[in-house]
């Protein structure tokens, strides 16, 4: 009888305890991020106060993400929801546009003063604000005030993450602008797959000398734009350009044989941040092995 009574209090003590642990999930306000680099800000200030998902994956391309019925789904039930904004990751802003999504919805890319570029003749934002740590910092603050309004008795944890990452940002800011600067000045010219550096070299001192793409992925270059590119980089006296991690690297391949220069030996990190393990597996990680891998290809 004893026996019973002990087995039946421990069944008790565990379904009670599966019970506290799913109380407290549901406690917590739901968050969902679009894009990884997002979704990694996002992590370091919610830290374990909040319930958060990222839509994408490692290494997608915002750009041409098709949403999937569970990323609905997911934003059907959120709290809140950040993303981009400036249209970087369009299937998924036609998906919370649609009815049904009443979420509190942030585009955390359009709180950066936006530089510009040229389409179809008209004037548009740069979505690819993140390029530099400066931006990455008004993304975090924005970040802290939203979970703040949501989850006010969090404040204080909310508070001290972004005060950490924001103090980590500038270290960073600091190192990578002296990085470039051990570039020869002659050499620091930058050409990769698509135009997603403009943040990055206006705030490191980097000349951007041209793209094989625009702004967007869903661009396909004709012959004459990869000659065209292949003749601005002969001119230039460019030592290496780049490939980048969510694109395929068989175009830009043939714009460094035509050209007669080197294709870096690492791809840059443009629109998601790496895998797990990976030398760009976070915000941070990924501005500086950009950084490092730019410097070893076009300083010597």
């Amino acid at each position: 009888m004893t026996r019973k009574i002990a087995a039946t209090l421990m069944l008790l003590g565990v379904w009670l305890s599966g019970c506290q642990v799913t109380s407290e999930t549901e406690d917590k306000p739901k968050v969902v991020s679009t894009s990884t680099i997002i979704a990694n800000l996002v992590e370091e200030v919610g830290g374990d106060e909040i319930e958060h998902k990222g839509i994408m994956q490692p290494g997608a391309d915002p750009h041409v993400y098709e949403p999937v019925p569970q990323d609905s789904v997911a934003l059907e039930q959120a709290d809140l929801i950040f993303y981009n904004g400036h249209n970087l990751e369009p299937g998924l802003i036609k998906l919370m546009n649609a009815s049904g999504i009443k979420s509190n919805k942030v585009a955390l890319g359009e709180k950066v003063p936006p530089l510009e570029y040229e389409y179809k003749g008209q004037k548009e934002p740069d979505p690819h604000v993140w390029g530099s740590a400066e931006n990455g910092i008004i993304m975090v603050n924005e970040i802290r005030d939203q979970l703040i309004k949501i989850a006010p008795e969090d404040g204080l944890k909310f508070t001290e993450n972004a005060a950490k990452l924001t103090k980590e940002l500038e270290i960073l800011h600091k190192s990578l602008k002296e990085q470039i600067q051990t570039i020869p000045p002659e050499k620091r010219k930058l050409v990769t797959t698509h135009d997603a550096f403009q943040y990055y070299a206006k705030a490191y001192g980097l000349d951007i000398i041209g793209t094989l793409i625009g702004i967007s992925t869903e661009e396909q270059p004709s012959a004459q734009t990869v000659k065209k590119l292949s003749d601005s980089i002969k001119k230039s006296g460019v030592s290496a350009i780049f490939a980048e991690t969510t694109i395929n690297p068989v175009l830009i391949t043939t714009v460094a044989e035509e050209a007669g220069v080197k294709l870096a030996e690492h791809k840059l990190y443009s629109d998601s941040i790496g895998v797990k393990g990976s030398e760009g597996d976070s915000y941070i990680k990924m501005l500086q092995f950009n950084t490092q891998t730019i410097v070893n290809s076009l300083k010597n």
